[in-house]
């Protein structure tokens, strides 16, 4: 290599090396973060990395939530975008390193002598030909092209990775969510159940008392129709059951069947209020480091658009052996070889160059607020799921009162009308406020499990990690 060739090479390298990067460089963008929460518990513990779904106590529901994690299509399906993106990254990657290939040719080669002067005795007719050649390009990337683009492409696979986060933190709260609510179908339909078979036995007895001229038509018929509007209540539930067993059984990567039951919601503990502050989010949220690593990506591809005004530099070359002879191929004198670095420029492209940095720098922006976005709404989930359980709590026991005041109030309308005080409407009245407000109680009894389940959801924590360790485990990885 001669000495020109030799200082072209070194400045070649020198630009690679120490090159600019064309484009801004990524800052994170600054967010107006609360001090603390508007409703803190003061009871709340340090619980966002463990299992909080253990708390429950109920090995049906954590081993419910570990086939979901083994099964469920939507953590294979973000799985396998992992492994696309990691491919890409890969293959953006690689542009920065010099790429060699290796070739090898053989061919026999006979021109006509027909109507030409005769060939020389040197000259051999047919001829056979064989080269072995090492090529290789080396785009120099001066202004930062390539490092841009590989920027933006580890963003991408980043991105990829905390969405597939995103999927486990949603399915775990789902399945709990989901496993919360048929336990408290079951509960409706055990109040529905045992309020029908009460009327039931009141109607029976009713219908004695009309048949020996003891009491009315009308209060035969009153008693009846709350008898059947008890009635009318169980098929409604069982239908929502079912529904529901078709759903989580969709989380579990199965197809729709009944679900085992663990405890009843009554048994259930209800797990502690984690712990965390406002600045904690950034950190802890997945979606949102997706999003920030979406900006990160965005902001990277406004300097690989920046670098199409610039010129283009390669370095190309070419080694190998050429000879007409298999035996003489590889002798110092069948060598041959070449090198260029061909330059291209933009002279006039209409705009298009423009455009594709206004493009790239709008793209940006729609990342930038993106990311705002979900910060504000991280914080609105916390905040909600901090009011709905502190509220829930003091509605469940406001309910709870009431139920037991409505029991209270229907043992004694039924002394009143025994003894005479009273019709059997006050009966009715008491019976069917207390059946009604057993109903309310089971279902504030699940809102407020799944107050605390979105609570740990909004608030996200190193359980996340847990799972993923879990999925690993049971993949055998």
């Amino acid at each position: 290599m001669t000495t020109m060739s030799k200082l072209i090479l070194s400045l070649l390298l020198t630009f690679t090396v120490f090159g600019c990067m064309m484009g801004p460089n990524y800052q994170r963008p600054e967010v107006d973060l609360p001090s603390s929460w508007r409703f803190e518990d003061k009871e709340a513990k340090d619980l966002v990395n463990t299992a909080w779904w253990e708390q429950f106590n109920d090995p049906v529901l954590n081993e419910l939530i570990t086939i979901a994690l083994k099964e469920n299509k939507d953590i294979k399906i973000a799985a396998a975008r992992v492994e696309e993106f990691l491919g890409r990254y890969g293959t953006t990657r690689a542009a920065l390193f010099p790429q060699i290939a290796a070739g090898a040719s053989a061919s026999r080669d006979r021109i006509t002598e027909k109507g030409s002067a005769p060939f020389s005795p040197v000259v051999e007719n047919p001829s056979s030909s064989y080269q072995a050649f090492l090529s290789g390009s080396w785009e120099i990337d001066i202004w930062g092209r390539l490092r841009r683009s590989t920027e933006a492409a580890r963003a991408d696979l980043l991105s990829t990775e905390e969405g597939r986060s995103t999927v486990i933190l949603t399915l775990v709260s789902s399945v709990a969510s989901s496993y919360v609510n048929l336990r408290d179908l079951d509960k409706q339909l055990e109040i529905s159940h045992r309020t029908a078979k009460a009327r039931e036995e009141s109607y029976n007895l009713f219908k004695l008392r009309f048949e020996g001229g003891l009491i009315s038509e009308l209060e035969l018929s009153q008693v009846k129709s709350e008898y059947e509007q008890a009635l009318a209540t169980i098929p409604s539930i069982e239908k929502t059951i079912a529904f529901q067993e078709n759903a989580l059984s969709v989380l579990l990567g199965r197809t729709p069947g009944p679900i085992p039951r663990g405890k009843p919601i009554d048994e259930l503990t209800l797990p502690a209020v984690p712990q965390g502050m406002p600045s904690d989010l950034l950190e802890r949220r997945p979606d949102i480091r997706q999003a920030e690593q979406d900006l990160i990506a965005a902001n990277a591809r406004i300097g690989v658009a920046k670098t199409l005004y610039f010129p283009t530099i390669s370095l190309t070359g070419f080694f190998g052996w050429a000879s007409k002879d298999l035996s003489d191929l590889f002798p110092g004198t069948a060598k041959t070889w070449n090198w260029t670095v061909p330059v291209t420029a933009p002279v006039f492209t209409g705009g298009a160059i423009s455009g594709q940095v206004q493009a790239a720098e709008a793209i940006q922006q729609q990342a930038l607020y993106r990311y705002q976005q979900v910060i504000q709404t991280a914080f609105r989930e916390v905040e909600d799921s901090l009011v709905d359980q502190r509220r829930s709590k003091e509605q469940l026991n406001a309910q709870w009162r009431q139920v037991e005041a409505l029991r209270n109030y229907a043992q004694i309308a039924r002394l009143r009308y025994e003894n005479g005080y009273t019709s059997y409407i006050e009966v009715l009245d008491a019976e069917r406020s207390l059946f009604n407000a057993e109903l309310s109680y089971a279902q504030t009894q699940a809102v407020l499990f799944q107050a605390l389940v979105n609570l740990y959801k909004s608030i996200g924590g190193g359980w996340i990690v847990k799972a993923e360790n879990m999925i690993s485990s049971l993949n055998g990885r």
